[in-house]
């Protein structure tokens, strides 16, 4: 059996981890609707549309 030449370090090993451990920026897709950026499989928080149908009515700010 293999046996290490000697520990590995911190650095090492975080940083070999580290490559894989990254988060993703979320995939957006524009909403058929009104046009916004939305995330994929979301309502749109602006016109409240999903698949081209109204789901949610939309709180105004203002």
């Amino acid at each position: 059996m293999a046996v290490p030449r000697a520990k590995t370090s911190k650095a090492v090993t975080r940083r070999r981890r580290g490559v894989n451990m990254h988060l993703d920026a979320p995939q957006l897709a524009e909403c058929s609707n009104c046009g916004n950026l939305v995330r994929s499989h979301h309502v749109c928080p602006k016109c409240g549309f999903y698949r081209g149908r109204q789901v949610i009515t939309p709180e105004s700010n203002g």
